[in-house]
């Protein structure tokens, strides 16, 4: 007798991160829904069988969802999603105001009104650390255990990416739930996946020489940035090492400030948090370790771990590094998501 295939919906499911890692864990996902056209477009090239709802998440009904999917209540085994986390980002948290008053916030909600109207086995809830400490989360975590969701002190989990097979610093929230017996905890990663094993994995050729539009583009910067980035000293150089006539007077104005900014990547090393500005080297530590460069669009998808082979649509190059930025890394979401197969299939 075959397994029986689990079933999950990804709620916000962007450009496909999250789908992506429940696909690889042998979940079928049956849909998505993301309000983001470019997004969309993305998220259709790589995952053309799954349903996408292209929609503000609050104009849909959990009967427009179980029409649309010949579901019944209680029938789903995961709906699983990441609310837009800007609102609590740390940049925006610092002004307490602007985060209380981001309407992104309250998304949340919108993943608990389809819960309690799905009712699906298992829940999975990805953010921000921020999140873990707002009462926004406190009011989601009350509330599935009235639905009846087994919720203890572990459920709720910070985590480094890092320590789950992805080559990146980067701490998330992340909330199982089970509405069949308590989970356990998800097992880490015997050893870090460094930015060099990453690249050499996946044995990407020169710059330029690739034919993959991700990583070939040429990158424009003037001449003192170039002169910049050549003089970041290599495998893990900062611009704290810059001699005076090369520091921008932004820098010397704030020395300690965003230290990060046209930094170098370590080859032994995890790589930063991929952001949205993964593209710019005043964003961020996103130099490459040797070459005198950014890391490309595709070496950055790569370091949140989706594919070699994984599509974007054309776009700039800001709007593809905002979605690689926001994506949950498939390898993380797999891991996770296998501690649900295995508790599913019991």
């Amino acid at each position: 007798m075959s397994p029986k295939t689990l079933t999950a919906i990804d709620l916000f499911c962007g450009a496909g991160g999250l789908t992506e890692g429940l696909k690889q864990a042998g979940f079928n996902v049956l849909a998505g829904v993301e309000i983001n056209k470019i997004a969309v477009e993305t998220y259709k090239l790589n995952h053309p069988e799954v349903q996408c709802f292209d929609i503000d998440i609050k104009k849909l009904s959990s009967k427009e969802i179980l029409e649309s999917l010949n579901l019944k209540v209680g029938d789903l085994d995961l709906l699983a999603g990441c609310p837009p986390c800007q609102g609590f980002s740390s940049l925006r948290t610092r002004n307490k105001s602007i985060s209380l008053d981001d309407e992104r916030n309250d998304l949340i909600f919108e993943f608990l009104r389809l819960t309690e109207s799905l009712m699906p086995k298992c829940v999975m809830l990805e953010n921000v650390p921020a999140l873990a400490k707002d009462e926004r989360i406190e009011k989601v975590i009350s509330k599935l255990k009235i639905l009846g969701y087994f919720i203890d002190d572990t459920s709720l989990q910070v985590e480094d990416v890092s320590d789950y097979g992805v080559p990146q610093r980067r701490r998330r929230m992340i909330l199982k739930a089970s509405r069949i017996a308590l989970l356990g905890n998800t097992e880490k990663a015997k050893e870090k996946l460094t930015v060099r094993k990453c690249f050499e994995h996946a044995n990407l050729k020169p710059v330029g020489l690739s034919n993959d539009c991700l990583h070939d583009y040429e990158q424009k910067r003037s001449q003192k940035v170039k002169d910049i980035i050549h003089f970041i000293p290599k495998d893990g150089g900062s611009r704290i090492e810059l001699p005076e006539h090369l520091i921008l007077d932004c820098h010397k104005r704030n020395p300690k400030s965003f230290t990060d900014v046209y930094g170098r990547m370590k080859w032994d090393s995890v790589a930063p948090t991929i952001t949205g500005g993964c593209n710019s080297p005043s964003k961020g530590r996103f130099l490459h370790p040797e070459e005198d460069r950014c890391i490309t669009l595709r070496e950055a998808a790569l370091l949140q771990t989706f594919p070699k082979t994984y599509k974007f649509p054309k776009a700039s190059q800001a709007a593809i590094a905002l979605m690689i930025g926001n994506a949950l890394p498939p390898e993380f979401i797999r891991r996770q998501a296998m501690t649900l197969k295995i508790h599913l299939s019991i």
